[in-house]
């Protein structure tokens, strides 16, 4: 594990890919439960960064990352995703969304905080610090080649300003694409060799395949899913564990409902995240 990140010493040349197809009659069924038995309101791709976040709990190898050819552990719990500032209107632009979990959050403490998240991105909002800094880039020509050059090379040594990785969504654990969200199939997406994701998940639509249960052939759904990993980071035994969770939780997320057991952190690498508010009425949150 020591010389990989010698031998591959770019993201890009230690990346894995893998396909998960999660049963989507599994999630529906739960979807439909919680609306109705509990008014509550919850998403596939909540419920994918809800185990994410539960497998990390688990398996705290996984959220490590490799910077200078060195390991390091991560210390925090999160991920990003894009959005639509309209999703009405693609016109409107995008906006990236980076949030910060606990270990300890349960589906719904998740879910209240990638809302709470998305509710601050959406349109009529002032322009956020990124968008601030693209425009002062590009207002002056060749000043975004200097720059982008300048605090790639402080990135590789570790020495990037600590402002751009609070926003820049390059410096996460996971970032998730919701191609299903755009009516297409589930990509495999690269890993940037710019700061230090390690995992990229791709939902996509939905999939049909034939199945036998009870001697009868039926049509199944499925929703697919393109993970990309960094092998770099941890065994491939770790891996395996962490995926066989992911793969646990997606197939009972009645187990995200409660706080686990039991939380594992990298030794000396112990942190926490303020639990979100709930909003009142869960009927008027967005779907």
């Amino acid at each position: 594990m020591r010389i990989t990140p010698y031998t591959m010493p770019m993201r890009c040349d230690a990346q894995v890919f893998l396909k998960h197809r999660a049963d989507l009659e599994v999630l529906l069924d739960f979807i439909r439960r919680q609306r109705l038995e509990k008014g509550e309101q919850i998403s596939y791709m909540q419920i994918i960064a809800a185990a994410y976040v539960r497998a990390i709990s688990r398996n705290p190898q996984v959220n490590r990352f490799i910077m200078n050819k060195q390991l390091f552990a991560r210390n925090n719990c999160s991920c990003a995703f894009t959005i639509l500032k309209d999703p009405h209107d693609i016109d409107k632009g995008e906006a990236v969304v980076k949030i910060k979990f606990d270990l300890t959050d349960t589906v719904y403490d998740v879910r209240d905080r990638m809302e709470a998240a998305v509710a601050a991105n959406r349109i009529d909002q002032p322009p956020g610090f990124v968008d601030k800094l693209l425009g002062f880039l590009f207002a002056v020509p060749g000043l975004a080649t200097v720059v982008v050059a300048l605090v790639r090379f402080l990135d590789r040594y570790g020495l990037a300003p600590s402002v751009l990785m609070e926003e820049l969504p390059f410096y996460v654990g996971l970032y998730i694409t919701n191609m299903a969200s755009l009516q297409l199939q589930d990509v495999n997406h690269h890993l940037y060799n710019w700061g230090n994701v390690g995992m990229f998940a791709g939902m996509g639509v939905e999939e049909r395949s034939a199945v036998v249960e009870g001697g009868r052939t039926r049509m199944k759904r499925y929703l697919p899913i393109g993970i990309t990993i960094d092998e770099r980071v941890c065994s491939g035994a770790h891996y395996a564990r962490f995926l066989k969770d992911i793969r646990r939780y997606l197939s009972h997320p009645e187990l995200l409902e409660l706080p686990p057991d039991e939380v594992t952190f990298d030794q000396g690498y112990e942190y926490h995240e303020p639990k979100p508010r709930a909003a009142k009425d869960p009927a008027q949150r967005p779907v």
